[in-house]
């Protein structure tokens, strides 16, 4: 939008040349999706608390978060409109593959609002019913695996798979694809889900990993250096680092009052789409296996809850004192805030990690 009217008036004005640079773009996306979070964030939450949207803390959980009771949640809401505005301003929306990752952001945007509708509003402590949560889930990563793997989104998409450590390794799933797309983005969305559960904790490697796919795409969509690092070059690729940009931003801007303790919680409406966003430009760009690395904190927070429930269904006992994880050490006696640091750390570690598989191939 701005982007375009700025690029054509670039050859009257010289100075705007500096918008034709994806990495400028992606500095000022980041820029804005921050100061829009901090700008915005007092008014929404004081908007919650008036219309009494807030947590329902469940029984089972932890005793010290009956002291949440209340709290303001969706505030989801807030960080989506800080990656929407700035993605619709700073890319170029010529590109189908950024209208695609909009629609996915959307499209689970609008699933987690009913559920915590239901949940905070009708006082429907289970919200939308697992299955059919993952029945709507599993038809919009279908929608999103068709788009890519039909060329609509990227011209000439390749429905590969590219394995880090191995530059031959590079297995095509045909039709295939959009079936394992759809597993992709449900499987990283529902395990974001599930790490939101403690101040901080899940939009801290939520910006970590962006913050990796932020390299990961502007790489992808530069011919030379992804040829230079046998990547798979993705035509459009760049412009969702500047996405990537915008998720770092609305991601620090709402950890100001996400931070312990926590002023607003993200809810599904954050959670869910947040996750899907991710997965969508890692498939979008051919690095979704990457996400088990740089989303390994996620992926771990999902195994412990799936061990858990298939332990106990099996012989009757526990493997962890409470699950997800982070349940885990606070049962332990680790307070809040070092749980959550902790964790940041192993996240920065991962992304650290799969950034070096850049040149280790």
């Amino acid at each position: 939008m701005l982007y375009s009217l700025l690029l054509s008036l670039s050859d009257k004005f010289s100075v705007l040349h500096v918008f034709r640079f994806i990495t400028f773009r992606t500095a000022v996306a980041a820029c804005t999706a921050l100061i829009m979070c901090l700008l915005i964030g007092p008014y929404l939450i004081r908007a919650l608390r008036k219309f009494q949207i807030g947590e329902e803390i469940r029984e089972d959980g932890p005793k010290s978060h009956f002291t949440k009771q209340g709290t303001p949640t969706m505030g989801g809401l807030l960080i989506l409109a800080s990656i929407a505005i700035p993605t619709l301003l700073w890319t170029d929306l010529n590109l189908r593959l950024v209208w695609l990752v909009l629609f996915s952001m959307a499209a689970f945007a609008a699933l987690g609002f009913v559920d915590d509708y239901r949940k905070v509003i009708r006082k429907d402590k289970r919200g939308i019913p697992p299955s059919r949560k993952c029945l709507c889930q599993g038809a919009i990563g279908l929608a999103v695996g068709a788009a890519l793997y039909s060329g609509w989104a990227v011209p000439q998409f390749k429905p590969v798979v590219m394995f880090p450590f191995f530059k031959n390794l590079q297995p095509d799933l045909g039709a295939w694809f959009v079936l394992y797309a759809a597993v992709v983005i449900v499987a990283t969305s529902n395990a974001v889900n599930l790490t939101d559960g403690l101040d901080g904790l899940a939009i801290g490697p939520l910006m970590i990993a962006s913050g990796a796919y932020l390299v990961f795409s502007y790489v992808a969509g530069h011919a030379v250096i992804s040829k230079y690092l046998l990547i798979l070059p993705v035509r459009g690729g760049g412009e969702l680092a500047v996405v990537c940009g915008a998720m770092v931003g609305a991601g620090l801007g709402f950890l100001w009052f996400n931070a312990y303790p926590a002023q607003v919680f993200m809810g599904d409406v954050g959670a869910l789409p947040l996750g899907a966003v991710l997965a969508t430009i890692a498939l979008a760009i051919k690095q979704e296996i990457l996400l088990f690395l740089v989303g390994g904190l996620f992926v771990i927070e999902a195994l412990s809850v799936i061990l858990q429930v298939l332990s106990f269904k099996t012989t009757g006992q526990r493997i962890f004192r409470m699950a997800p994880l982070h349940h885990h050490f606070e049962e332990k006696g680790w307070v809040e805030p070092k749980v959550t640091v902790r964790f940041w750390i192993v996240a920065i570690l991962l992304a650290l990690l799969s950034l070096s598989t850049l040149k280790l191939r």
